[in-house]
């Protein structure tokens, strides 16, 4: 090993000494910040879902975490938590943490302690063997939206920049690639307008495939807060917990959402409901748009979508009357076939009634992951640093000057997306994968598929906090990484809002950060040189600020981390000035600054109806409803419909399973609603075993019998392993985001026994 490497090692393994402590930006085991050593609280954003919740750490004599409670003047949560939140320390004491590195024995099979440099050394030999027999984009990774943007970024360009490769996604793909592209194909740039403020101005709000009683608890209990006592719609096929607390419940077809938009806008325009000066003004495409509704009144779309023309008209007299209405959605909309047209289609309800720019109003996508909109402006992954494209001649040169790169470092092309990856592994193409604080071989749709793959591969390596994950067990290679409350680093929340996660507890044995780990990872393959002033995630952050000036999404004006702890986080843009106000002016009163709903902690876009295109305009956009590529049928009558539940479990359970707390709030073992009129027909009783199949494979769970669904239709929480060997593997064509949310089963009693 170079003597940098041995140095870097030992600088993120050593011992914490008095002297390592007062090195500020040193992030690896064994090192709490002194800022953070003599105080008995600070501040972090919690590593959960994207809500972006501030909690207390209550740090004992050590300056490590001993408890954590919500932070009461911050500007999100207001002093409230979900289970997640009071439970986030929890997992960093299971006792399947990776402490060490672990490289499989060729011999036994079996996966054995190795030290950082042996592991080192194997994952730079087998990369780059892999690359010299099959070319450099034989090698590729698939990350996450959980980590800070910080790593994100520094993992992104470390591969394309550094290693030579070009392939690489993030689980964002599975969650929030609808909603980036969506925006950015209406607005010119991936922008979700609103503020948290919202919920409690509109007077109308719209929930479609959304679930925020259970998903993002705290975001319903600001909707709880609104004084207007405002209609609540919920467009869902399952009457979920938020349907049951709204003023209307509409319970679609699944699938049938483009219709049912499609034939609100007819009523809406057909009746002159909409807002002229505004869609004269501030739009493009409306003429081209009514047109095309022509064949689309209530009474065509009624049969298509389960919804009357009665109400399809009721709806449109609802928003018409509204003075201040929020279209909301998420992974309902987001995990469709045709899902970047569904979420246009609420944006084109948003801009044809003016309900954008104004407290209360927008087209708003809410975010699955606590960091899911870092990774889609700064993962370096399918688009370029900064909400760029690889395609463009001036923003590689952008890009190329701001982090003093050559031009030559930078690819010409995007990526492939997250599917055409696995696609790539099919076919020969990747050999070689690195994934990164994710479990695809859980969460990625017809999982099965991404199983039988492994053997396609020649070398997977799996950076994670855990050694028992379904993709970490079918590893070469395990490296042993930080969690959450281990290391530091920015998140950036739904409503657009940067907040600081800090470092509170030590990594267990030899685990390091991420950001560590790239740093080792960096020098070992031989291009450290081009990272070395990314010295610490704050560092980084500073090059994050260059890298977004003159952009929509404009931080400049943010001085360090202080700062974002001193204002209760900032929403992006916070460039340098703002209107001849300069944010150092603007921050001189930081009570001021932390006042939930001032004018400066709760901003919205699009206030003056401009939008990031080239002449101002939002772009209205449509195209004619597809049918759902895999439809019930004889053999499989039922449609199956995914999703969170319970809001203490999260994604794949990899972390929420290590709390008892979690897991007694949580139910224990998979289960399927289903209408009892099916049950009764069908002989299931209460509690009974059945098998849920699909052409894909099969699924044992307990019947729950319930109303919640509609008859012919059944659910089941995407948290258990084995539910996504069920999911058809379609994909939306502008987003390339999966289709969790609607395929074809059957439901069967279990033989006894």
């Amino acid at each position: 090993m170079t003597t940098t490497l041995t140095k870097l090692l030992r600088a993120h393994t050593g011992p914490m000494t008095s002297e390592l402590v007062q090195r500020p930006g040193e992030f690896g085991l064994g090192r709490i910040p002194e800022r953070l050593a003599p105080a008995a609280v600070t501040h972090s954003v919690c590593g959960f879902c994207a809500t972006g919740c501030s909690l207390k750490v209550h740090l004992g004599a050590d300056g490590s975490a001993i408890n954590l409670s919500p932070q009461v003047d911050y500007p999100v949560n207001l002093g409230m938590a979900c289970p997640k939140g009071w439970e986030a320390l929890t997992p960093l004491a299971a006792p399947d943490r990776a402490t060490t590195p672990l490289l499989r024995n060729p011999l036994n099979g079996q996966l054995e302690p190795v030290d950082w440099p042996r592991a080192l050394q194997t994952f730079v030999a087998r990369m780059k063997a892999i690359q010299a027999a099959h070319g450099k984009r034989s090698i590729a990774f698939l990350s996450t939206g959980q980590i800070p943007t910080e790593e994100m970024m520094f993992l992104g360009s470390l591969f394309k920049f550094g290693m030579g490769g070009l392939h690489g996604d993030s689980n964002t793909r599975q969650c929030m690639a609808t909603a980036h592209v969506a925006y950015k194909q209406a607005f010119g740039f991936d922008a979700p307008p609103y503020t948290y403020a919202d919920f409690e101005e509109s007077d109308v709000l719209v929930f479609v495939g959304a679930n925020p009683a259970i998903a993002h608890p705290i975001m319903w209990q600001r909707v709880m807060r609104n004084r207007r006592s405002p209609q609540i719609i919920v467009v869902d096929p399952r009457r979920t917990e938020t349907a049951m607390c709204a003023t209307r419940h509409v319970a679609i077809q699944p699938r049938g959402d483009l219709w049912l938009f499609y034939g609100i806008s007819h009523a809406l325009i057909a009746r002159g409901l909409i807002d002229r000066a505004f869609v004269e003004t501030h739009t493009t495409g409306f003429e081209s748009f009514a047109a095309f509704l022509d064949d689309y009144t209530p009474e065509a779309c009624a049969p298509r979508c389960g919804v009357s023309a009665e109400d399809i008209r009721d709806l449109a007299s609802i928003i018409a009357a509204g003075k201040a209405v929020s279209f909301w959605w998420t992974m309902g909309v987001n995990q469709g076939h045709e899902s970047t047209r569904v979420a246009q289609s609420l944006i084109n309800l948003a801009l044809i009634t003016g309900n954008i720019g104004r407290p209360g109003t927008g087209a708003n996508s809410i975010t699955g992951q606590c960091n899911a909109m870092g990774s889609r402006l700064y993962a370096n992954a399918t688009s370029l640093l900064g909400g760029r494209s690889f395609e463009e001649v001036q923003h590689r040169a952008d890009v190329a000057s701001i982090l003093g790169f050559s031009e030559a470092h930078i690819p010409r092309e995007n990526s492939w997306a997250y599917d055409q990856i696995i696609d790539g592994i099919e076919r020969g193409a990747i050999r070689g994968l690195w994934v990164v604080a994710t479990n695809p071989a859980h969460s990625w749709i017809n999982h099965g598929r991404f199983k039988a793959l492994r053997d396609r591969l020649e070398f997977l390596v799996v950076q994670d906090m855990y050694t028992t994950t379904e993709t970490a067990r079918a590893a070469d290679l395990i490296l042993p990484a930080a969690g959450w409350g281990e290391k530091e680093g920015t998140f950036i929340n739904s409503e657009r809002r940067i907040g600081v996660t800090r470092k509170v507890a030590r990594a267990p044995g030899q685990a390091l950060s991420d950001f560590a780990i790239l740093q080792l990872i960096a020098q070992a393959w031989g291009c450290g040189e081009m990272f070395r002033t990314w010295s610490s995630p704050e560092a980084v952050f500073q090059t994050i600020k260059e890298l977004s000036r003159g952009r929509p999404c404009d931080i400049t004006g943010i001085r360090d981390y202080a700062h974002l702890d001193e204002a209760g986080g900032i929403q992006w843009p916070w460039p340098e000035t703002r209107n001849g106000l300069t944010p150092d002016s603007a921050n001189s009163d930081h009570s001021a600054l932390r006042t939930p709903h001032s004018a400066l902690q709760e901003r919205r876009l699009f206030a003056d109806g401009r939008f990031f295109t080239a002449d101002g305009r939002a772009r209205i956009l449509f195209d004619p409803p597809r049918p759902a590529p895999e439809m019930p049928d004889e053999t499989f009558p039922f449609w199956l419909n995914t999703g969170r539940g319970s809001s203490a479990q999260w994604h794949t359970g990899t972390r929420t399973n290590k709390s008892d707390v979690l897991r007694k709030l949580a139910p224990r073992s998979v289960y399927v609603e289903i209408n009892p009129e099916d049950a009764d027909r069908l002989g299931i009783e209460p509690g009974g075993t059945v098998v849920v199949r699909s052409r894909r494979g099969g699924l044992r769970a307990a019947a729950l019998l319930t109303a919640t669904v509609q008859p012919g239709q059944v659910f089941v929480p995407m948290h258990f392993d084995g539910v996504n060997q069920l999911t058809f593997p379609a994909f939306d064509p502008h987003s390339r985001q999966p289709s969790y949310k609607a395929c074809a089963v059957a439901v069967e009693r279990a033989d006894e026994g």
